[in-house]
């Protein structure tokens, strides 16, 4: 298993962007499924000790995954994801939101471009996250580079368990 695999997480302020690219030692096809299937999201979207429990999925153009993030003692967290285009295998975006337990989404939210492509066996996903208010990014930003830091290790981790089957 290659372990010198590339990952940055930068942010402009100014443009108030995140970029995100991370590598990982698995063929496109396993990583893209894994970004996109309701079964394998699951499993990696949350940071311990959270949980991701998805209440509702449609990967299309117009649908939307509605899901909570579950703390230890049961608190929920819920955000919605409507997905605006799609390009298998290679490119997709989506409208995020954090919003309630019905899917009633704050004033603003984040657009969230995902490329994927490979070379030699290694997955490039370069995430591009625009928000539509400085305040909002400035809000969570710390919490969520850590969280989204220790899903992508969680999401390297089922890589490897799936690489197996």
């Amino acid at each position: 298993m290659n372990t010198d695999l590339l990952f940055e997480f930068t942010v402009d302020k100014a443009k108030k962007t995140v970029y995100i690219t991370r590598e990982f030692d698995a063929p496109i096809s396993m990583v893209w499924d894994a970004f996109t299937k309701q079964e394998l999201l699951d499993h990696w979207t949350a940071p311990a000790p959270f949980v991701a429990r998805t209440k509702y999925m449609n990967f299309e153009v117009g649908g939307k995954r509605l899901y909570a993030m579950v703390g230890p003692e049961g608190k929920e967290g819920w955000a919605i994801q409507e997905y605006m285009s799609i390009t298998p295998t290679t490119h997709f975006k989506m409208f995020n939101a954090f919003c309630d337990k019905d899917g009633n989404p704050e004033q603003h939210g984040s657009e969230w471009d995902y490329y994927f492509s490979e070379q030699d066996g290694i997955t490039k996903v370069h995430i591009v996250i625009y928000n539509e208010s400085f305040e909002r990014m400035e809000r969570v930003l710390e919490g969520f580079q850590q969280g989204f830091t220790a899903t992508l290790k969680n999401l390297e981790a089922l890589l490897v368990t799936l690489s197996k089957k």
